[in-house]
This record gives structure tokens, C-alpha cells and sequence, in this order.
């Protein structure tokens, strides 16, 4: 696996979650850039196979908007 792919989403209560396409990783933090490090920290803990690490993490924001009409 040469990439894995987190969708990223505002959480209801505040701060944000990422989980993984494909694989059981899911992490939260209070804001991007400390998710960002939590991402990382979940996939090394979850690869510890070096050889089957992905070398790209790759975060996919989705955010709601509403419009009025």
C-alpha cells in the first residue's frame, strides 16, 4: 500500500475525526493541525510493519454547508 486516504469531518461536539478508507483507523482532535499528527501517530501504531506501511497519508476534508433559501 503505497497511500492511505482519511475522510476528515467537523464533529458535532467540536474539533474534527478522520477515519480510513479501507482500513480500522479512527482518531479525533481539537483542531487540523493536531489531527494531523493524531493521523500519523494512528498509522504508525496501526502499521507496524514498516514494509506495509503506507508512505502517503492523504486527508480528504469534507465539509457541510448550508445555503437559505
Amino acid at each position: 500500500m503505497n497511500e492511505i486516504i482519511f475522510v476528515v469531518e467537523e464533529a458535532p461536539e467540536g474539533g474534527y475525526v478522520a477515519r480510513a478508507l479501507g482500513v480500522p483507523i479512527f482518531t479525533e482532535a481539537d483542531d487540523l493541525d493536531t489531527l494531523q499528527s493524531a493521523v500519523r501517530d494512528a498509522v504508525l501504531c496501526h502499521f507496524e510493519d514498516e514494509a506495509e506501511r503506507p508512505r502517503v497519508i492523504r486527508l480528504h476534508t469534507v465539509q457541510d454547508r448550508l445555503i437559505a433559501v
